[in-house]
C-alpha cells in the first residue's frame, strides 16, 4: 500500500484545532449545493450531518497516527444509523464526500499555509478515494442484504398466493414489495431454465434474470421457483399473452401457460391454478403455442382431472349449444362428432341438407369460439359433449346442462 504524504505535527494540530469549522462549512456546502439535502427529514439531515463530522474527525485522527496507514472507511459511517442507506443514495453519499474535499481544498491555505497545503490535498484526496470506496462496499452490501431479504419476502408472497392464503401479513408483505394495490394480475406457469452442463441451477440469478427482463420490458412481476416450475406473476397487465411472450427466454423449454387475469392480487390463486393445470396437461397437445391461455387447454385439464376445467367445458360449450335453436346445434355437433366428421354422413342422420349442417357448424364456432374443421377445437367439443353426458347422467364433477 503507497505511503500518505507526511505532515508536521503542528500542521496536524492546527488541522484538528480548526475541525468544528471545517465541519460546518462542509455542511453549508452540501446545503447550498445538493437539492437533496433540503428534502431529507430532519432526522437524515442530522445523521448526514454527523458524518461529516465523522469524516473530517476520522481525517484528522488518520493524519495524526503515523503508524496508521490504511483508511478506516467504515468507522465514518458507524455513526450514522444504518437505515440512512435507504434515505440518501451513493451517488448523494459521494457529494456529501466531495462537499467536505472540497471545504478543505478552499480552506487548506488558510489552515497550515502555502508550502503545507498541498501534501494536505494529496492527504484528503487519498483519504476522500479510500472512503469513497468504502462507501461503495457498504452500499452495495447493503443492497445485497436488501436483494436477500426482498427475494425471500418475494417468494412468500407468491407462495401464499398459490396456497390461497390471503391474510393481513401476507398484503403488509405484497405492499412492502409494492404490490399492495397492483390490478389486472395474471400467472404465467413454465419449466425452470435447464442447468449448463453439471452445474446446479442457481434460483437467485434465474429470478435476477427475470426480473432484468421485465424490467426491460416495463413489466411488474413477482416470481418463485417451486418444484421445478418457473411461477410469474404479471402485474397491471393489459395483455397477459403478449407480456407473457415477452419474457420466455427467461423460462426452460416446454409449455408455457398463462392463466386468467383476475382483478387483484389476492384472486391470483384462481389464475395460478389454471396456469400450473395448463401447463402439466399441455403434453397432451404438443402443437400448443408457446404461450399458451390456459382457457385453450381447457380439455388437456380435463383429462388429467382439473374439475374447473371439466365444469368450464360444460358451461362454455354444451349449454350455449343446448340453449340454441331448442337444441339443434348440440344434437348437429353431436352428429357431426361421432359420426366421423363428414358433412353428408351427418345430413343423412339429421335428416337435412349438407349446407344446413355447413350453416350449423358456422353458428357453433361463432356461439362457443370453437371451430369444428379444427381439428384440437373439435376434439374439445367433443369431450365437453361427452362430459355433458356424464353430467346428465348425475356423475359428480362436471356442471349441470339443460336437456335438449
Amino acid at each position: 500500500m503507497p505511503r500518505r504524504a507526511a505532515l508536521p505535527a503542528k500542521t496536524r494540530r492546527e488541522i484538528a484545532a480548526n475541525t468544528a469549522s471545517l465541519v460546518r462549512a462542509a455542511v453549508a456546502d452540501i446545503e447550498a449545493r445538493h437539492g437533496w439535502y433540503a428534502a431529507l427529514s430532519a432526522r437524515d439531515r442530522a445523521s448526514v450531518a454527523l458524518v461529516a463530522h465523522s469524516g473530517i474527525e476520522n481525517f484528522v485522527a488518520w493524519l495524526s497516527d503515523e503508524s496508521t496507514v490504511q483508511v478506516p472507511a467504515q468507522a465514518l459511517f458507524d455513526a450514522a444509523p444504518p437505515e440512512l442507506t435507504r434515505s440518501i443514495s451513493l451517488a448523494q453519499t459521494l457529494d456529501l464526500i466531495r462537499s467536505v474535499v472540497d471545504v478543505v481544498e478552499v480552506q487548506a491555505a488558510e489552515l497550515v499555509g502555502p508550502e503545507t497545503a498541498p501534501a494536505l490535498l494529496e492527504a484528503m484526496l487519498r483519504y476522500s478515494r479510500d472512503v469513497a470506496f468504502g462507501a461503495a462496499h457498504i452500499y452495495a452490501r447493503a443492497a445485497e442484504q436488501r436483494g436477500a431479504w426482498d427475494a425471500r419476502l418475494e417468494g412468500l408472497v407468491v407462495d401464499a398466493i398459490l396456497r390461497g392464503d390471503a391474510d393481513d401479513s401476507i398484503q403488509s408483505r405484497a405492499a412492502a414489495l409494492g404490490w399492495g394495490a397492483t390490478t389486472r394480475v395474471a400467472v404465467v406457469a413454465g419449466a425452470q431454465p435447464e442447468a449448463d452442463h453439471a452445474v446446479a441451477i442457481d434460483p437467485p440469478l434465474v429470478l435476477d434474470r427475470l426480473h432484468r427482463a421485465a424490467a426491460r420490458n416495463r413489466l411488474q412481476v413477482l416470481a418463485a421457483l417451486q418444484g421445478g416450475r418457473l411461477i410469474v406473476l404479471i402485474g397491471e397487465t393489459a395483455d397477459a399473452l403478449r407480456d407473457a411472450a415477452l419474457l420466455t427466454d427467461c423460462f426452460g423449454p416446454g409449455p408455457l401457460v398463462v392463466g386468467p387475469t383476475v382483478p387483484h392480487l389476492f384472486a391470483a390463486g384462481r389464475s395460478a391454478r389454471a396456469a400450473i393445470s395448463g401447463q402439466a396437461a399441455a403434453a397432451a397437445w404438443p402443437d400448443a403455442p408457446r404461450p399458451a391461455p390456459a382457457s385453450e387447454l381447457l380439455a388437456e385439464r380435463a383429462l388429467i382431472g382439473d374439475m374447473p376445467a371439466r365444469s368450464a367445458l360444460v358451461t362454455r360449450i354444451v349449454r350455449p349449444l343446448a340453449e340454441a335453436g331448442g337444441g339443434e346445434l348440440l344434437r348437429t355437433a353431436t352428429a357431426y362428432l361421432d359420426g366421423g366428421r363428414n358433412l353428408e354422413a351427418t345430413a343423412r342422420v339429421l335428416f337435412v341438407h349438407p349446407n344446413t349442417v355447413r350453416y350449423r357448424i358456422g353458428r357453433i364456432a361463432e356461439l362457443t369460439g370453437y371451430d369444428l374443421g379444427d381439428p384440437h377445437d373439435a376434439d374439445t367439443v367433443h369431450l365437453a359433449i361427452r362430459l355433458g353426458r356424464l353430467a346428465e347422467a348425475g356423475i359428480s364433477g362436471t356442471a349441470s346442462v339443460a336437456r335438449s
